[in-house]
């Protein structure tokens, strides 16, 4: 297992270190750089304060030599320094990341909460009425954009005067306001990935459910409880996993608009603004933090694998 993880975390050296290429070549191929957006707000262009800026922030040298001096500073822990707020990236981050994660995982834990129940329910009682009910509102989730849930949750909140403040308060300040202010957005977010868990586990539940030795168990008079528990979702949990390491990683990315939406200082909404001002550290740092993250959390599936089901043999 140990050398399974080792080399599981050496292929993703490669992953990371494509990921930091793709997005530094991007960055410098977009039009404009933190020059353009400088000069731009204050009106005018001057050709030799504007070369004078470039050669400051040394983006007047050549694109490999640029990015060897990046990735040389990222191996020392050194994110680099905003161009934006002459601060140093990390300074900047460093706090937006526990809003994101928390968000995250809020929404995670709620989706899952909601799916797997559900998902087993749906699949044990098959083509009645509940059933179909679930399925509706497992593609109502799919095709709901979480952004756009949110505003209704907003508008709703507003109607019955319950909106909680959109000024971010920190769980170690005030627990209960961090709370209130956290789970609607969760809610929003949580609905789309519960669909999809759910439907997966339905599939998975109805699949594992026609196995022989499910009719066996059922035969031996089992109690519904230990066939549905310890026989059927213990073998079809797995596609479950997949898919829920694979959304967690989508919804770190997947923020943007319901961070904006709630006004919530995470990672995901100050990418877009870092983006929009060219700002390349912080944006190069955001997406190598969002790239770890994927790469984790498919570390992760693998470990639960194990976990799980014995049957999974790490060569």
């Amino acid at each position: 297992m140990s050398g399974y993880l080792v080399r599981r975390l050496l292929v993703a050296v490669p992953t990371l270190f494509g990921m930091s290429i793709l997005i530094f070549v991007l960055l410098r191929l977009a039009p404009g750089n933190i020059a353009d957006i400088v000069f731009q707000s204050a009106g005018y262009v001057d050709p030799q304060a504007r070369a004078a800026l470039e050669k400051e922030l040394g983006l007047d040298k050549p694109i490999i030599v640029q990015y060897g001096n990046w990735i040389r500073a990222l191996f020392q822990g050194d994110l680099g320094k905003s161009y934006f707020f002459d601060r140093p990236a990390w300074d900047i981050i460093k706090p937006r990341i526990p809003v994101t994660l928390q968000l995250a995982i809020m929404a995670m834990v709620i989706s899952v909460l909601i799916a797997i129940p559900t998902g087993i329910i749906s699949a044990v009682r098959q083509d009645s009425a509940l059933d179909y009910a679930l399925r509706v509102f497992s593609i109502a989730g799919l095709s709901m954009p979480a952004f756009w849930l949110g505003l209704l949750i907003i508008l709703a909140l507003v109607r019955v005067g319950q909106l909680p403040e959109m000024l971010y308060v920190s769980p170690f300040q005030d627990f209960g306001a961090n709370m209130k202010q956290f789970i609607f957005p969760a809610l929003a977010v949580g609905y789309r990935s519960s669909a999809l868990i759910m439907r997966i586990t339905r599939s998975s539940m109805l699949e594992v459910m026609r196995e022989d030795y499910i009719r066996t168990a059922w035969a031996k008079g089992l109690r519904e409880r230990v066939v549905i528990y310890r026989h059927a979702l213990r073998n079809a949990i797995l596609p479950v996993v997949t898919v829920i390491g694979i959304e967690f990683a989508f919804l770190i990315g997947g923020l943007v608009v319901t961070e904006q939406v709630f006004n919530l200082p995470g990672v995901a909404r100050y990418l877009v603004d870092a983006i929009r001002q060219r700002d390349y550290p912080i944006v190069q740092s955001l997406v190598m933090f969002i790239a770890s993250i994927v790469v984790l959390a498919n570390l992760a599936v693998d470990i639960l694998y194990g976990w799980l089901d014995p049957r999974v043999r790490y060569q």
